[in-house]
């Protein structure tokens, strides 16, 4: 029997743009080091997991030649089982110029706080301490933010247009610890696949004090799936063990630890894919089928399935899966 291939687009009517790009951003010659790929595609594997990760122009940016606002950032710090592999997304504010350098700017400076403290993430991740990396990670996100709203303030620009969402995977290369952490600031998606159901684990906003959330090394207590969890109990949050306090920050942040089983399926997304996934079922059920498989998908493949488009979604798609062996 012949596997179908990749589709073009799911629900009832084709979307409005052309399924390939077609005008390129303008180029300043002096200044060729802003341009932006139309798609940048990745992928590794270590312990455990396979990673994939992409992150494609939108339709309508590839319609009006804009740049791509979301920026994609993979990293391993470290070697061996001490290694700790970082995915980092970010999306610049909408309509606003150098909205993809912000996004950029924003993987930089997560990426070198991470990168500086990963030795001790990774004991942490390993040893399970929740409240120290939920606490560490809140500082270096809000520390990375501060430093793009100070990049702003030094070019001119206001610091409010000169922005962007961040969301990041913590995973360690050691193959005997599943956990995996997430954080980050804004809107987008995290899900997991698990036995070809997906299942909406996005940590909400009203929800981010006293949420119950799964953990590694956690008390004995279980979620109806079998997950551990472990609980806020309102403790004042002690010192970072990473970096000095900065300001206060300015939008909630989301944070989430999860025990992978063999089998599962992590999906960490910008909002350009999030939104079409909670939107159009037909979609997920698309991704459900084909991720379900028993190995993980080629480059290509994966590059294929990300850019299944729906009508009425022409954002940037940025997303960053974790197949469990």
């Amino acid at each position: 029997m012949r596997t179908p291939g990749p589709r073009g687009h799911v629900g009832t009517r084709p979307p409005t743009y052309d399924a390939e790009p077609t005008a390129l951003p303008a180029a300043d010659p002096d200044d060729l080091d802003d341009l932006v790929a139309d798609t940048v595609l990745d992928g590794a594997r270590y312990g455990a997991c396979t990673l994939r990760a992409v992150s494609v122009r939108g339709d309508s940016a590839r319609y009006r030649g804009e740049p791509r606002r979301d920026a994609l950032l993979n990293a391993r710090f470290g070697a061996g089982e001490q290694a700790l592999l970082l995915v980092a997304m970010a999306t610049g504010a909408r309509a606003t110029r150098g909205a993809h350098r912000a996004a950029a700017e924003a993987c930089g400076w997560i990426g070198r706080a991470v990168g500086r403290s990963h030795a001790r993430l990774v004991e942490d991740i390993r040893d399970g301490r929740r409240g120290d990396l939920k606490s560490g990670l809140h500082r270096l996100t809000d520390r990375s933010l501060g430093k793009l709203r100070a990049s702003a303030s030094e070019q001119g620009v206001d610091p409010e247009e000169y922005a962007a969402s961040l969301r990041c995977l913590l995973l360690p290369a050691d193959p005997a610890c599943r956990t995996r952490v997430f954080f980050g600031v804004g809107p987008g998606g995290l899900f997991r696949l698990r036995e070809g159901e997906w299942q909406d684990i996005e940590p909400q906003v009203a929800d981010l004090k006293g949420e119950p959330v799964v953990g590694f090394g956690s008390p004995p207590s279980e979620t109806p799936e079998g997950d551990r969890l472990t609980m806020d109990l309102g403790i004042p949050t002690p010192p970072s063990p990473y970096e000095p306090a900065p300001e206060p920050p300015r939008e909630p942040f989301r944070f989430r630890t999860s025990v992978a089983r063999p089998g599962d399926t992590l999906l960490m997304c910008s909002a350009g894919l999030a939104e079409p996934l909670r939107g159009e079922p037909e979609l997920g059920e698309y991704l459900a089928e084909r991720w379900s498989r028993p190995e993980p998908p080629g480059l290509a493949a994966f590059l294929a399935d990300s850019q299944v488009r729906v009508k009425g979604y022409a954002d940037d798609r940025t997303a960053a899966a974790v197949w469990e062996a």
